[in-house]
C-alpha cells in the first residue's frame, strides 16, 4: 500500500511540475511539531512557515506540539497531523504503520553513529556483560539513545534502565559509577568527553549502521492533488522559514528501511523498559 501510495505521489508530482497555477484552497492544516525538551521554543521556531503556508494555500494551518513521545505516537496513530517534522525514530514509527510518506530531510549531523559507552577500566568487554547491570538510554523516542540500544541489547536481563535528560548528564552519571553504561551518539560523545579532563570513556560498542536525518512527513488524510500544492509551498518558502524550521527542500528523503526493522523489534519490548529488572527480549 505504501509503495503504491508514493508511486501515485511521484507521478503526480512529475504531471504536475511545470505548472505554475495558483494553489485552490484546501481548508485545514494541521503540523505537528515534535519538541522534545524545547518547550514554547519549538512553536516561534515553526510560526513564519506556519503564516507562509497558510497565506499561500488559502488555509487555516494549526501548529501541535508534541512535548514527548508518547503525545507524538498518539497523534501518528490517530493520524491527526496533515504534516509532521519528525526526527528519525517518530519518522520510522508513521512510516511503517500510520501510512505517512516523507518528503523532506530533516537538517541533522551526517553519519550519526549510536554508540554504548562504559569507563575506560570497567572490565566489561562485550556487550553481554551488561546483563544483569543498571544501564542509562537517552530519552525515549531517541534513535541513538533508546531505540538503537535497545536493539543492540536485545536478549539481556537488565537491573535497570535509566535515562538522562542530557548527554552530559549520561557521561555524569558513568562518571560517577551510577551507572554502568550509557548510549548516546557518537557526535554527542565527541562534544562533551572534554569536559570530564579526569575521566576516561570507552566505547563499548558502535552501532554499524549510520542513523538517517529525520522528515517532513504527510499524513495519509491529505489528498493527493492537495498534497502537491503543499509540497510546491513548503519547497519554494523563503530560506529563512525552512532553516528556522530545519528541513531541506530539492534533497532525496533518507532511506529509513533499517530503522523502520529497528523500531519494529523494539517497541514490544520498550513497553516493559520501566520494570526491575528489564528483560530486553519479548516474552509471549
Amino acid at each position: 500500500m505504501l509503495s503504491r501510495r508514493l508511486f501515485l505521489l511521484q507521478l503526480l508530482f512529475l504531471l504536475t511540475a511545470c505548472r505554475a497555477a495558483e494553489p485552490e484552497f484546501i481548508g485545514r492544516l494541521s503540523i505537528g511539531v515534535v519538541s522534545y525538551g524545547e518547550g514554547n521554543r519549538a512553536i516561534e521556531r515553526f510560526s513564519a512557515l506556519r503564516d507562509y503556508l497558510a497565506a499561500q494555500l488559502k488555509a487555516v494551518v494549526d501548529l501541535e506540539p508534541a512535548y514527548n513521545e508518547v503525545q507524538a505516537l498518539a497523534q501518528i496513530k490517530r493520524k491527526t497531523w496533515s504534516l509532521v517534522f519528525a526526527p528519525p525514530g517518530l519518522a520510522a514509527i508513521a512510516i511503517a504503520e500510520a501510512q505517512y510518506l516523507p518528503l523532506f530531510p530533516l537538517e541533522g549531523l551526517n553519519k550519526v553513529r549510536s554508540v554504548i559507552l562504559v569507563l575506560e577500566d570497567s572490565p566489561i568487554q562485550k556487550l553481554n556483560g551488561l546483563a544483569g547491570k543498571v544501564v542509562a538510554l537517552g530519552q525515549p523516542g531517541s534513535a541513538t539513545g533508546y531505540y538503537l540500544p535497545i536493539y543492540n541489547l536485545y536478549g539481556l536481563t537488565l537491573a535497570e534502565a535509566r535515562f538522562a535528560p542530557t548527554p552530559k548528564t549520561m557521561l555524569q552519571w558513568i562518571a560517577d559509577g551510577e551507572v554502568v553504561a550509557g548510549a548516546m551518539s557518537l557526535a554527542e560523545f565527541e562534544r562533551y568527553r572534554s569536559e570530564f579532563a579526569q575521566t576516561k570513556f570507552r566505547i563499548l560498542y558502535l552501532e554499524k549502521k549510520e542513523v538517517p536525518a529525520g522528515a517532513v512527513l504527510a499524513g495519509p488524510r491529505i489528498e493527493l492533488n492537495q498534497l502537491e500544492q503543499v509540497r510546491r509551498v513548503l519547497e519554494s518558502a523563503p530560506p529563512n522559514m525552512t532553516a528556522a524550521a530545519g528541513y531541506i527542500p530539492n534533497t532525496k528523503t533518507p532511506d529509513y528501511e533499517y530503522l523502520i526493522e529497528v523500531v519494529k523489534r523494539v517497541r514490544p519490548i520498550a513497553e516493559r523498559i520501566k520494570q526491575k529488572p528489564v528483560p530486553l527480549y519479548e516474552t509471549n
